[in-house]
């Protein structure tokens, strides 16, 4: 595997660690739906939660949350949209970001709620 493929696994395993200790329940992992791919699908109360993780060995190219473009929000608001509807929920529904820059320094995982698209 890719070593940007193992930090990406790596960073999706850390991303649900950190929404467990914060109250979430992890619903899904990595749920495609056509050409989407929603990383996390979670619930914290009556909120469903989808997740995108972005993980980064350094910020030197940029923030990982500034990685997340137009066409992916589009392809996970249709993805969740589905979700939402295959099993008929009744939730509120928040696109959150979770920015991963792990390296040999350390760990910084920053939770960014309601990062793109409310409805």
């Amino acid at each position: 595997m890719a070593t940007h493929n193992e930090l990406g696994k790596k960073g999706e395993a850390l991303a649900v660690s950190h929404l467990e200790q914060n109250g979430y329940i992890i619903l899904e992992k990595n749920y495609r739906y056509l050409k989407a791919e929603v990383d996390i699908i979670a619930q914290i109360e009556n909120t469903l939660v989808a997740v995108e993780v972005k993980t980064r060995s350094t910020p030197d190219f940029g923030n990982p949350q500034d990685f997340v473009k137009p066409k992916q929000i589009q392809l996970l608001v249709t993805a969740v949209n589905e979700y939402v509807s295959s099993k008929a929920l009744e939730v509120e529904v928040r696109f959150d970001i979770v920015a991963i820059i792990q390296n040999k320094a350390g760990t910084k995982i920053e939770h960014l709620k309601d990062a793109f698209y409310h409805f």
